[in-house]
């Protein structure tokens, strides 16, 4: 996969087939998408083009609110690498971008310089200042342009019943196996393995503390989680607790932590992919550090039974 950030050098590209969106997760419904520009492209002896933006068109838009996304962009484009796309076009989104018509972003990018030979968008998909380009213009604009135009039906979409906002709440609410559902694989997330407070290690369940260099990114809902943690290129199994840990902090800050299964070495500053498999149980504060000790005890066993399936 091709990635172009800015402008590209379409020139030697021959047949350009296009489709536009955030792709925020590259979800089941992406997916849909995604494929079809594939097919349209290979059937044409051409050169598939997604057309995505960067930063999220919602943090310049809103920028006072707190927008948390499915995907950083390099996970983004690991997602869409493994789809079989051939170019990946970048746009970088600011306020001005924002500004551009409809018409002037067909003019600019999709015929000066990507020369699209059809474009493939989601049934309800929208671009351009105040979101005025939809199919209906593009489709008013093909014989000018030289370009065909294909819209994916709505019941091709609805079929995978799934939207970002649908796998925001669900993990905004710890089902994060719904989440997988909707995304067809597991959500993960990637950090750096920093110096905590070192209190797992002294109750006997050391504790890797996860840094997320991007604060954009959405972190499930509180709670105690049954994962798998890539490190090194190898997966081990691991209980995860994100939360404020009550019954040893009364203001604790939240905090993600993992415990690896059957896993003693120094990680820190190691970087994590940790893959969220189910949730085991809410949050909770207990009576004393005997009885947090026999519910991790019970996690583990549970983690281990959920990771076995």
């Amino acid at each position: 996969m091709i990635v172009f950030q800015g402008k590209g050098n379409f020139e030697n590209l021959s047949n350009t087939i296009v489709t536009i969106g955030t792709f925020d997760g590259v979800h089941l419904g992406h997916k849909k998408i995604v494929s079809s520009l594939i097919a349209e492209a290979k059937a044409a002896n051409g050169t598939s083009v997604l057309i995505t933006f960067n930063p999220h068109p919602r943090q310049v838009i809103n920028p006072d609110k707190d927008i948390k996304l499915l995907c950083t962009n390099d996970e983004k484009k690991a997602l869409l690498k493994t789809y079989g796309l051939d170019v990946l076009f970048e746009i970088p989104f600011t306020r001005d971008f924002s500004n551009l018509s409809a018409l002037d972003f067909i003019q600019e990018y999709l015929v000066n310089q990507i020369h699209a030979k059809k474009i493939i968008i989601g049934y309800d998909h929208h671009f351009g200042k105040d979101r005025e380009g939809a199919f209906a213009l593009l489709k008013k604009y093909e014989k000018q342009f030289g370009f065909e135009v294909f819209e994916i039906p709505a019941k091709d979409i609805d079929d995978v019943v799934v939207s970002s906002t649908k796998i925001r709440n669900a993990l905004n609410e710890g089902d994060v196996k719904l989440a997988a559902d909707l995304l067809g694989y597991n959500y993960h997330l990637s950090g750096i393995v920093i110096k905590g407070n070192q209190l797992g290690r002294t109750i006997g369940f050391p504790t890797a503390n996860i840094f997320c260099e991007d604060n954009s990114k959405l972190i499930p809902a509180n709670g105690v989680y049954a994962v798998k943690v890539s490190l090194d290129n190898k997966w081990i199994d691991g209980v995860m607790n994100i939360g404020n840990r009550p019954t040893i902090e009364k203001n604790g800050e939240r905090s993600i932590e993992v415990h690896l299964l059957n896993f003693n070495q120094d990680i820190y500053v190691k970087r994590l992919t940790i893959e969220f498999v189910d949730k085991i149980r809410n949050e909770q504060k207990f009576d004393g550090i005997e009885a947090l000790k026999a519910q991790i005890s019970k996690d583990i066993e549970t983690a281990k039974q959920i990771l076995k399936q």
